[in-house]
């Protein structure tokens, strides 16, 4: 039997067989090392179902949904979050003694333009009690408001009777005036405050001597 180092060249098959027997030497020797096999991991090409056609003929990738899963026996679930509403509530309005009416009205009338306004404000001074201070304050200062107005709107009508120039100016001042009060009977109403300085005394004056008999 011929060695493998046996070099007869008459031997057609001698390149192959020292080839042959090289290799499995080459594989014996890896085996024995013990080095971890390696394994092609599986490979699943993406299905007609995640793939999204779009209008034109093109096409775009639609992930699947993640399977569902139910808890384990005994594990906690908590419960889905209601939202709470933390407008705040509406307050009560409050009403005005004795008229029963809301206060946010009774402070603007008093501001109303022409005569209906003083009528209010000294209705309102008259017969409301010392409790209702913010009631009283808006009415003694609107008829404040209404008495200055009607006394410079009365000077300037005497002289009016000479001059036509003074006419003019009473009319502009009429209507200044009546925007004015209407100003102050909205942002009565709306509950903002409302103060005269130019009047401040006069609206001392009638809050203090106009006043309800008390029982």
């Amino acid at each position: 039997m011929p060695s493998k180092y046996d070099t007869n060249p008459l031997d057609p098959d001698f390149p192959e067989k020292v080839r042959a027997e090289a290799e499995g030497q080459a594989t014996q020797v890896l085996s024995e090392t013990g080095a971890p096999e390696t394994h092609r991991l599986g490979y699943s090409p993406a299905t007609e179902e995640q793939t999204v056609r779009l209008p034109g003929g093109q096409q775009q990738y639609a992930p699947p949904p993640p399977p569902y899963q139910q808890p384990y026996a005994g594990q906690y679930v908590p419960a889905p979050y209601q939202y709470q509403s933390f407008a705040t509530p509406q307050q009560p309005v409050r009403k005005v003694e004795p008229f029963g009416i809301s206060e946010n009205i009774v402070t603007a009338l008093p501001y109303i333009p022409w005569y209906l306004g003083l009528i209010a404000g000294a209705v309102i001074l008259a017969l409301s009690p010392r409790s209702e201070a913010k009631a009283r304050f808006h009415a003694a200062q609107g008829l404040a408001a209404h008495l200055g107005i009607l006394i410079v709107s009365t000077a300037l009508g005497i002289i009016g009777i000479a001059s036509g120039a003074a006419r003019a100016g009473s009319l502009a001042f009429t209507i200044a005036t009546s925007v004015l009060l209407i100003v102050w009977a909205i942002k009565a109403w709306k509950g903002k405050p409302v103060h005269i300085q130019a009047i401040e005394g006069l609206t001392n004056w009638l809050e203090d001597k106009i006043r309800r008999k008390e029982t």
